[in-house]
């Protein structure tokens, strides 16, 4: 009985050290594909939203998605690992600095405390729509992660020296951490994707016209009008294709689907198209000033 006690004293003890190893390789990879995935949905959808279309007509793939992250992301991305790596090194240089001075770890942790938690109640205000200022994008989900962390600092730096405190505790503690730092980190893809995906939108229409010209030939007519957009009917009656669309910017093709813009557009002036991709249509691209007649 006494070898058995012993071996379930040995196995709570390990469980936490597991847990937490397992924790800190799964769940950060995990948190950064969902992050990616989220941003590169939210990128494509303002996008689109800016020229009246909604995204999901388009069929766009994770890989879609993944790629359009890395438009806005590796910046932000870069940025957040430097920080992380300096403040890495940064706490191993204080914690020698701060392993006989009591003193002056106190006044780190009292500092640490305070700006925490007044960075956390910025965050914790717009979550609750009362905020005191008007707060530009991300700024409260990223007060309120840098306010956890901080938090979680100073309870650092009050424990060293202490008597070790229990695997169970440091692994709630962490885990509380990691699921706020998350959800802010969400909070703050939501709100620069925003900027990030109209932006680009913005951008595609004031290059519009510098765009490879597309012209369609189709079996049939598509009733395809807009600022800018001519159709002319082909004239060899035994010719596969009978109409002929000038005047089209191809913005993006997905699955089954091209994303159309009249080469004229602007926010009121003409429709987005959606044309699915057949057999009776056929695509040609060009830069030329002039095209060439409407052929079989």
């Amino acid at each position: 009985m006494t070898g058995q006690n012993g071996e379930l004293d040995r196995a709570a003890s390990v469980l936490p050290k597991v847990l937490k190893a397992a924790g800190a390789i799964i769940a950060p990879g995990t948190v950064v594909t969902a992050l990616l995935f989220y941003f590169g949905w939210l990128h494509a959808f303002w996008f689109c939203y800016y020229f009246g279309v909604h995204s999901t007509v388009l069929g766009l793939t994770l890989e879609d998605y993944l790629l359009r992250s890395a438009d806005g992301l590796f910046v932000p991305m870069t940025v957040v690992a430097g920080i992380a790596l300096v403040v890495a090194w940064g706490q191993r240089l204080l914690r020698l600095r701060l392993t006989e001075k009591p003193r002056e770890r106190r006044v780190i942790v009292i500092g640490a405390v305070v700006l925490g938690v007044v960075l956390s109640l910025v965050g914790i205000l717009d979550v609750l729509g009362e905020s005191l200022f008007d707060l530009g994008l991300t700024v409260a989900p990223l007060s309120l992660a840098t306010g956890v962390l901080l938090l979680m600092f100073a309870s650092r730096l009050l424990r060293a020296g202490e008597r070790k405190s229990s695997e169970w505790v440091g692994l709630a503690e962490w885990s509380a951490a990691f699921v706020v730092v998350s959800i802010c980190a969400f909070w703050a893809a939501a709100d620069y994707a925003s900027s990030v995906g109209l932006g680009r939108a913005q951008q595609v229409q004031a290059e519009l016209r510098g765009y490879p010209g597309a012209v369609l030939y189709s079996a049939k007519s598509l009733s395809l009008t807009g600022p800018g957009v001519t159709m002319t009917p082909c004239a060899n009656p035994d010719g596969a294709y009978r109409y002929r669309y000038d005047g089209l910017r191809l913005v993006l093709q997905s699955g089954n689907q091209y994303f159309f813009l009249p080469q004229d557009w602007s926010p009121g002036a003409g429709a987005a198209m959606i044309v699915p991709r057949s057999e009776s249509m056929r695509l040609e691209f060009t830069t030329a000033s002039s095209l060439a007649p409407c052929g079989a």
